[in-house]
Parts: C-alpha cells; sequence; structure tokens
C-alpha cells in the first residue's frame, strides 16, 4: 500500500501513465479496425457479444502477459541467426502476425470483391464466420500487438501497476469504441476496403519489424489519418450528390 502511495504522488508516474494510455490508444487502433471486420461478418444478433467477449478475454490476455513479464522482456534476444541476421522470439511473433494479418485481409478483400459462391483463395471455402473462430482469431491478433506494446512499456516505466491501469482504461475505451466503429464501417461500404488496405499495410509493417527494419509508427498512422481524411471528402461529396439528385420520375 505504501508503494502505491508514494507511486501515486510521485509526477514522473502520472506522465508516465499519461503517455503509456496514448500510446496503447492508438496501437488500439489496429485492433479495432481488425475487430469491426471480422465481426459485421457475423450474423447481427452476435455481432455485439464477439466484440464484448473478444475484447473481454484481451484484457485478461493482456494483464496475464503482465503477469510474466520477467520472460516477456526476454523475448528481444536472439535465438536463431539466418543469412547472418538474428531473430528473437519477438521478430518470430512479429513476423508471424504479420503474414496472418497480410493473409487474413487478402482473404477479406477478395470476399468483398467477389462474393460469388465457389472456392476461395487458400483453398478456404466462404462459409460464414463462426462466433468461436471470430474471438480466435481477435485473441490471436492481440497477442502479437500485445507483447510488442508491453515491450514498449517496459521501456517507459518499470512500474507494473502503471502498466495495468494503462491497459484497462485502453480496453474499456475500446469496449466503448468497438460497436460505434464496427456500425460505422458497415453503413460505410466504401470504407471497409480502405480498412482493409489499413490492415495489409498494418501487417507488412510489421514483417518489415520483425526482419528488423523499423518503420516509424508516424508516418503509418499519418498514412492512415490521410486517407482517411480524403475518404470522408468523397463521403461528404457522395452526399451533397445524392441530396441535389432530381427525384425520380414515376
Amino acid at each position: 500500500m505504501d508503494y502505491l502511495l508514494t507511486l501515486a504522488a510521485d509526477p514522473a508516474a502520472w506522465v508516465a501513465l499519461i503517455t503509456l494510455i496514448a500510446m496503447e490508444v492508438v496501437l488500439g487502433i489496429d485492433n479495432l479496425i481488425f475487430i469491426s471486420i471480422l465481426t459485421n461478418r457475423l450474423p447481427a444478433h452476435q455481432q455485439a457479444t464477439a466484440r464484448r467477449a473478444g475484447i473481454g478475454l484481451a484484457l485478461i490476455l493482456r494483464l496475464a502477459l503482465l503477469g510474466t513479464i520477467a520472460i516477456i522482456v526476454t523475448l528481444t534476444t536472439p535465438v536463431v541467426t539466418l543469412f547472418g541476421q538474428g531473430f528473437s522470439w519477438r521478430d518470430i511473433i512479429l513476423i508471424a502476425g504479420g503474414l496472418f494479418l497480410v493473409w487474413k485481409a487478402t482473404k477479406e478483400i477478395h470476399h468483398s470483391v467477389d462474393e460469388e459462391p465457389g472456392e476461395a483463395p487458400f483453398g478456404a471455402t466462404h462459409a460464414g464466420m463462426t462466433m468461436g473462430a471470430a474471438i480466435g482469431q481477435i485473441l490471436l491478433l492481440d497477442l502479437v500487438f500485445s507483447i510488442d506494446s508491453i515491450i514498449t512499456a517496459v521501456g517507459m516505466t518499470p512500474h507494473i501497476p502503471i502498466m495495468i491501469i494503462a491497459v484497462v482504461v485502453t480496453v474499456a475505451l475500446m469496449m466503448v469504441a468497438a460497436t460505434p466503429m464496427a456500425n460505422f464501417i458497415q453503413a460505410n461500404p466504401t470504407l471497409v476496403m480502405l480498412a482493409l488496405g489499413f490492415l495489409l499495410l498494418i501487417g507488412t509493417t510489421l514483417i518489415a519489424d520483425g526482419f528488423g527494419v523499423h518503420v516509424p509508427k508516424g508516418y503509418i498512422y499519418a498514412a492512415m489519418a490521410f486517407s482517411t481524411a480524403v475518404e470522408a471528402l468523397n463521403m461528404l461529396t457522395r452526399r451533397k450528390k445524392r441530396k441535389h439528385r432530381p427525384p425520380p420520375v414515376a
């Protein structure tokens, strides 16, 4: 208790907490986009439940990972060398997560472009998404982002309570924002392709990071913000054209 009171009275701890929450919220955008697209494939009555379950289990996963932080921080130690380059467990996890994200985004793009029944890419089928599959994929991707964010958080603060508070606040915000974002994406079909493009970009960045090519996150989010602003202008233009379009002749 004395430790927590001392921590609460430390201005540096508050600065670290605010900075960490901001970082977690920004990184959470990736998860929200993925969750929105994935759960929108479910029947309408299952979508909200799947989002809450996926995000709730993601909170438990992140808190469990914080409990093993002594192990997490060792994941940056190279464990294998290929072609003269060392790869740590973190690198391997990022590459695997990036490949999964690229595969998933490519599959969803194919589904959006060609909704005719038939053989899907990679030998898959066009069978509907199940709630269990959606939650499992949410947790799989959250594992990748969680490990990366925890390693980053360790470099910002050594205090576990600050990390726990930042994770809880971030997941609570994700819980609130998940349904409105999913509804907005579903109500604006052109945003689906834009969001899938974001997932391709994020997946490629994860793969590059795993191979030691670090792309500053600011560049990625600036590109995403610019693309979103352009699409918002397109949506506004289409809305004005519909408003001024003469009614059909009976």
